[in-house]
């Protein structure tokens, strides 16, 4: 799978600060693995997490400080706030609730807790710091250059270098602190006295950046000085300076020329402060080694441009140029709180092959999204032209038809005089084949590592099963989900594309968050797609708006309110829904307009991306397989409905509840007398989405639910021959549609299809992530992205869910409580998973011998789980050797369809049972 070690972190929210505690009888151990800087909030979320020894662990009070000092916290005073003990199980999303915090507040924390094993220790301590609050607190000022040089061209295609931005200034003695603040639109780096700060890489984040704007917060104390310093950037063009300018302007949103603004703030011991602000002092150029970057087209590096020490003290910057004082983008600056991206793996390539003089075809083995570093040695001014692609024509060479305009190519110039190493800075591609023309000499594998960039997610989960197919498709999701993430969740890494499509990382984004920690991308991601909605409350198809496209379809703006959801239900992030809980109000009652007689008559899309009849077929014209876009529409305005009636109850919002529920039966009633045919107990025309949304959302009326599953067994086991016919929208809620009506049997058999079409097909045809069309070999394969997440489905939330038996209560969120209830299908004779909870860890472990039935599994401390063994009875299960009615911190609650369901705290557990 991922080749990093896997981090045992905390699931956090955006704004949240984190700490583990271990707990043996009494002591405990607390563990900061995260100290954030420059939080946007005087309110951030405290969490904890309890690890320890034996059954049964639960919190029953906790205590909090937060000092305005280490040496005060160390004294135990909370100056800043002492919680004092306060009687709670709770140890997730606290709300700080001390003294009122303000810009550059640094924050000390620690905490301990009484559990059912006695009262802890203090933990080790854990920090925070407030960013600035107000704009007040920002003297910097923007700078730029918003010309392009003769060199540059902007244009359709455009060709713009970087710009190289330094200033000295002299530190007196005895500093005590120092922090720099930075916003480089679009990409930048930054260095003090030459050394690069921070390991983050293509920062700042993307945003709408007429709405809001990122800024970083560094402490760079060890970083000056006494004496003469030097600081630089290099800004690159990211999303700012938009990849296709002077492009359809009806469609893509332009930003400008790249910009910045950088505040240093200097704290002495003796309690002076000294202040470095971007202004018109600085001296810039945009003639180095840059040429061009775009994210589309690729980088161009010459060597021979160098500037060396551009970036260090006493470099004669004498013919570089004044910047100019321009205007700022528009938008809010905001501290980053989502996880930065990085190169977070290396990839060894496989192969390099000879195809045509001159030109030769490297064999990374996996898609992958990054770039290449290089090692070359050669002559002053040659040049080696690098171009990537996802796969390669039968000749060898590369085929790109699929990558549309996007030339995806770097091209590097050699200063020569020795071994050279480069890789690019400000773009990344997605591929598995990499071109390779003019490169001195013959090149190897030895000269080449792939360097894998996406945001630095903390990994939680982990999955294997008997069955090697599965673990390839779940190898090939991973994948694909980390190299679309990007600042935002993206469609695709590879073509002129690249986009924030919302209804990709519906559902999907269910699915990541059991792989990753995306919370707080997530949570990030929310606020774009509330940025993007329009005073009347039309919310895009794409957030943040790069490309302008409202077509106020239901389906995919809808993701907005299905990931406030995953996030309070994986993560118990209430204030996801507090904060949006007004914008898809506005959205829902926006869309009401467009609704005629309780239909909802607005979709674009339908049921995008269904399976064709015949493999060589672009679209389906089998009307059978294809899903009434209003019928969709209307289904999915009832299933928001009732998600809004939950949020109004959980913000105590009675009204809204009532009023929901009024519009909600009005609406069932009609889509039932519109769309349900009594005779024949199908919806409109019988296809598996127009029965299964309904049936999911529970609109099917009680008497006629048997005959409706009955409709969607019959259409895939023998009209489609037990294959997948869903596209983008029935897909998402295909596998626990089947499974919860108790035929995870066919859910299993779709799985582990290897025919055209499945997700098996896509990988005996040589897939590493997912492809964009289920035939997408030979449908047109110019067409088709061969890294797409939106055919993902609910695919992973059924692999964790139901096959590995790993479930959040749905009261009981967050994993407070949690369901262990797996589908133990014919012909899958184990699986292995865990899931690091916000909790803590989660594991499920069971394996099939005959009748025989063995699972272990580990709850973790201060939650409860509700445990369903397949078994004829409760004597039939044994716990850890022993009768399990009668095993310590077991309790038999009843039998239900097979299987005994027990109640337990944390600890490890190993139930045995014969079927």
């Amino acid at each position: 799978m991922i080749n990093r070690a896997y981090i045992a972190l905390l699931a956090l929210l955006l704004l949240s600060c984190q700490c583990f505690a271990a707990i043996g009888t009494q002591n405990l151990r607390c563990e900061m693995l995260m100290n954030p800087q420059g939080i946007q909030t005087t309110s951030p979320r405290l969490s904890w997490e309890i690890t320890g020894d034996g059954r049964g662990i639960s919190q029953t009070a906790y205590q909090i400080l937060v000092a305005s000092t280490r040496a005060k916290l160390t004294a135990n005073i909370g100056d800043l706030w002492d919680s004092h003990k306060i009687t709670s199980d709770r140890s997730v999303q606290i709300n700080y609730a001390g003294k009122p915090l303000a810009s550059r507040t640094a924050c000390y924390w620690k905490v301990k807790v009484w559990t059912s094993n006695g009262e802890s220790t203090w933990s080790q301590p854990a920090s925070w710091s407030v960013g600035l609050l107000n704009p007040a607190d920002w003297k910097a000022k923007w700078i730029g250059y918003d010309n392009g040089f003769p060199w540059d061209s902007v244009s359709k295609f455009s060709r713009l270098s970087a710009r190289y931005y330094r200033k000295q200034f002299d530190a007196a003695s005895g500093i005590k602190k120092a922090t720099v603040y930075m916003v480089g639109l679009g990409h930048y780096e930054l260095f003090i006295n030459g050394q690069p700060i921070g390991d983050q890489v293509l920062s700042t984040p993307p945003t709408d950046y007429t709405k809001s704007v990122i800024y970083n917060t560094f402490d760079v104390t060890k970083n000056i000085k006494q004496g003469t310093n030097a600081i630089a950037t290099a800004l690159g063009n990211g999303r700012f300076f938009t990849m296709r300018p002077k492009y359809k302007p009806q469609k893509i949103k332009e930003f400008g020329f790249p910009k910045m603004l950088l505040q240093l703030e200097l704290e002495y011991n003796n309690g002076t402060k000294q202040t470095i602000i971007s202004d018109g002092s600085w001296k810039f150029t945009a003639d180095g080694p840059i040429r061009t970057n775009n994210e589309y087209d690729g980088e161009e590096y010459d060597a021979t441009k160098e500037m060396p020490g551009w970036n260090t003290i006493g470099f004669n910057d004498a013919k570089w140029l004044k910047p100019e004082l321009v205007q700022a983008s528009g938008g809010k600056l905001v501290g980053q709180m989502n996880e930065p991206i990085r190169v977070v793996q290396t990839v060894k390539p496989l192969s390099v092959k000879l195809v045509k003089p001159g030109m030769y075809v490297m064999d990374m083995g996996q898609n992958m999204v990054g770039w290449l570093n290089m090692k070359v040695r050669g002559m002053h001014g040659q040049k080696v032209q690098l171009r990537y692609a996802e796969t390669t024509q039968k000749d060898g060479e590369l085929y790109v038809a699929n990558l549309r305009d996007a030339k995806v190519t770097d091209v590097y110039t050699l200063k020569g005089g020795g071994e050279e190493s480069w890789h690019p800075v400000f773009v990344y591609h997605g591929f598995r084949y990499v071109e390779i023309v003019d490169y001195p000499g013959t090149p190897t594998v030895n000269d080449f590592e792939g360097q894998v960039v996406n945001d630095d997610l903390p990994v939680t989960g982990s999955f294997e099963t008997s069955n090697n197919l599965v673990n390839k498709i779940y190898r090939n999701a991973v994948w694909g989900i980390q190299g679309n993430y990007k600042g935002m969740p993206l469609d695709c890494p590879q073509r002129n594309e690249r986009m924030p499509w919302l209804a990709d990382h519906a559902t999907g984004s269910y699915s990541e968050s059991f792989v990753f920690d995306n919370a707080k991308l997530y949570a990030k991601w929310l606020d774009d797609i509330e940025q993007a909605q329009k005073p009347n409350g039309s919310i895009p198809d794409v957030a943040p708006a790069y490309w302008n496209y409202y077509s106020d379809n239901m389906t995919w703006p809808a993701t907005y309110l299905q990931v406030a959801g995953m996030l309070y239900h994986q993560y118990g992030d209430k204030e996801a829904l507090s904060k949006h809980y007004a914008s898809m109000k506005k959205w829902l009652v926006y869309m009401r307009t467009f609704m005629k007689d309780y239909i909802e008559t607005k979709d674009k899309y339908g049921d995008w991306c269904v399976p064709p009849e015949s493999p060589e077929l672009i679209h389906s014209k089998d009307t059978l397989r294809t899903t009434d876009g209003k019928l969709i529409a209307t289904a999915y305005y009832y299933k928001l409905l009732g998600m809004m009636q939950n949020f109004a109850q959980l913000l105590n919002k009675p009204q809204d509840v009532k009023d929901f529920a009024q519009l909600a039966s009005k609406i069932k009633t009609r889509f039932n007398q519109t769309y349900f045919d009594d005779k024949t107990r199908q919806y409109a025309n019988n296809s598996v989405t127009s029965n299964l949304l309904p049936l999911y959302f529970d609109m099917v009326p009680e008497t006629a639910k048997k005959d409706v599953f009955k409709n969607i067994e019959d259409k895939i086991l023998v009209a489609n021959k037990g294959h997948i016919s869903t596209g983008v929208i029935g897909t998402q809620w295909l596998m626990r549609g089947l499974t919860d009506r108790g035929r995870a049997d066919i859910a299993w058999r779709m799985t582990t299809n290897t025919d055209y079409p499945s997700w098996g097909y896509m990988v005996n045809k040589g897939a590493t992530t997912f492809w964009e069309l289920w035939n997408g070999d030979t449908a047109n394969p110019s067409m088709n992205s061969q890294n797409h997440v939106m055919l993902l489905g609910d695919l992973l939330v059924w692999f964790y869910e139901n096959l590995a038996g790993i479930k959040s209560d749905s009261k009981d969120i967050a994993f407070k409580k949690i369901v262990m209830k797996p589908e133990p299908v014919d012909g899958l004779d184990f699986v292995n998973a865990s899931y690091h909870s916000i909790h803590g860890m989660v594991k499920s472990s069971w394996k099939k011998d005959g009748g025989r039935f063995n699972w272990k599994i580990s709850i973790p401390a201060n939650t409860t789980a509700m445990v369903y063994v397949p078994a004829k009875s409760a004597a039939a299960v044994m716990e850890s050797g022993q009768k399990a009615a009668t095993s310590k911190g077991v309790k038999f609650i009843r039998m239900e369809n097979g299987r005994a369901l027990f109640e337990v705290g944390s600890g490890d557990y190993v139930f045995d049972s014969i079927n």
